[in-house]
């Protein structure tokens, strides 16, 4: 099939075309019935006026035979012959010859009718020659056996409707060719914006993950649509990149443990010492024990993206929260001789989940713990809980090297650990946990700087309550 064939009955097969042709459709009937209706009224109105002007002018003659008889009708019909109002009269002898009237006679097998109305064709001089013209009339009989015919001529009527019912066929037709071609016109311009969604995602099927489909600009449903999908594709491609990320991050972090896994196994085993077997087990347990908490953090953190914890929201006073966790920390960071602030306001009310709050609080302060260090001296950590109204900031300051500026948003990825934080145990799933459980409660983890030092600040918008219900009176 050629290629231009293809491409109509693919513009045909397009709903746009479907739904402007069903459009037509009911427009061109809707049209139609409404002109038709027009066209019958009018016809209709038109006819009613000649019956009646011959129904008047019947009723004229018929009293002046009242009056006169044959002769006044006679009379009037020569009279009313002469002008040219565009009636037609005849009086003839009962064998049908002409006796008065401007038609030359009676119309063939009105003989043999009944009296009543009657149309028929008569011939009228024109300056190119006859012309056949039709007229409606009232015929009836007089005392004597005379014919009398009174009627119009209708043929403007006739050519009157012909003009709108031709102009009802135009409209029809004009209508249909004027809505099929701006249904392939409209469909064309669909089919094209479809194309390209469809020729961007077999790209990115292709492996090419940086396309994108292409705005038009004119901000309509297919603009919109266009940018929706623009924005899912962003976040795949994101995701995408953090698998990858993530999948050379746990094999890069992963390897050590199991390597030391399995090094102590074999040292063991080419070792007849018990005391060697029991350490290797207690270094085999404590590795494998790390191993299960990355593992588990992770599933945390799929599970806090997945919006998996949602379910668990509550009111929930962060204050309360952040004291009973300070209480477990407090004597750890003094025994280690360093200083605890804690500046808690008496409530701070928010609708979350209590354990991941918790949970963040706790990865919060361990990260100050190890990292926010400088030079070897104690900890110097505050912990702040500040009620902005329309969101909860839950702060944990150190005083230590801080992280630059361009890596805040690069460390709350999973398994990043800078440079510096390298020799330290840890898995860099720390922040990245945080982050999750903040995005969980719609909120974000902002790092700052604390001049010096590090701020980490867990943002928690607060959500707006039901509208309550009226109270009694």
């Amino acid at each position: 099939m050629p290629r231009k064939a293809r491409w109509t009955i693919r513009l045909l097969r397009t709903s746009t075309f479907r739904l402007a042709a069903v459009y037509l459709l009911v427009f061109a009937v809707s049209v139609g019935a409404v002109l038709g209706y027009v066209y019958w009224q009018t016809l209709k109105l038109l006819d009613e006026q000649a019956d009646e002007t011959i129904a008047a002018e019947v009723q004229g003659i018929a009293e002046q035979y009242a009056l006169n008889g044959t002769p006044g009708v006679l009379a009037i019909i020569k009279n009313r012959s002469r002008l040219d109002t565009g009636g037609l009269y005849l009086l003839a002898t009962p064998v049908g010859k002409r006796m008065a009237g401007n038609l030359r006679s009676l119309p063939a097998n009105v003989l043999n009718n009944k009296p009543g109305w009657i149309e028929f064709a008569f011939a009228v001089e024109t300056p190119g020659g006859l012309t056949e013209h039709r007229a409606r009339a009232f015929y009836t009989r007089l005392e004597g056996g005379y014919h009398l015919l009174v009627g119009r001529d209708i043929q403007e009527l006739k050519r009157f409707g012909e003009i709108i019912r031709n102009t009802l066929f135009w409209a029809l037709g004009l209508t249909a060719v004027l809505g099929i071609g701006g249904g392939l016109l409209l469909s064309r311009n669909f089919l094209r914006r479809i194309d390209a969604i469809t020729a961007t995602v077999r790209a990115i099927r292709a492996g090419n993950m940086s396309d994108r489909v292409p705005l038009e600009g004119s901000g309509d449903e297919l603009d919109r649509l266009a940018a929706a999908l623009n924005d899912m594709l962003d976040e795949i491609e994101r995701l995408m990149r953090g698998l990858k990320e993530v999948s050379s991050n746990i094999a890069h972090d992963l390897r050590s443990p199991l390597n030391r896994l399995r090094a102590q196994a074999e040292d063991a085993l080419r070792s007849n010492d018990p005391e060697r077997h029991r350490q290797a087990l207690e270094a085999t347990i404590e590795n494998a024990d790390q191993l299960l908490k990355t593992f588990n953090a992770l599933l945390f953190i799929a599970r806090a993206e997945a919006g998996q914890g949602a379910s668990g929201l509550a009111e929930v006073d962060v204050s309360e929260v952040v004291r009973e966790v300070a209480e477990l920390y407090q004597p750890i960071i003094e025994d280690e001789g360093g200083r605890f602030h804690l500046e808690v306001p008496d409530t701070a009310p928010f609708r979350g989940d209590r354990q991941l709050i918790a949970q963040a609080l706790v990865n919060l302060l361990d990260n100050a713990l190890k990292y926010g260090r400088r030079d070897d001296k104690p900890p110097d950590i505050t912990i702040r809980v500040e009620d902005h109204g329309n969101h909860v900031d839950l702060v944990v300051a150190d005083r230590g090297p801080g992280i630059p500026a361009e890596e805040t948003e690069h460390v709350k990825d999973r398994f990043v650990r800078l440079d510096a934080s390298r020799s330290r145990p840890g898995s860099g799933l720390g922040l990245s946990l945080v982050a999750s459980i903040a995005r969980l409660h719609d909120g974000e983890l902002i790092l700052a700087d604390n001049a010096p030092g590090l701020k980490a600040i867990l943002r928690l918008p607060r959500r707006k309550p039901a509208c309550p219900a009226p109270a009694d009176s």
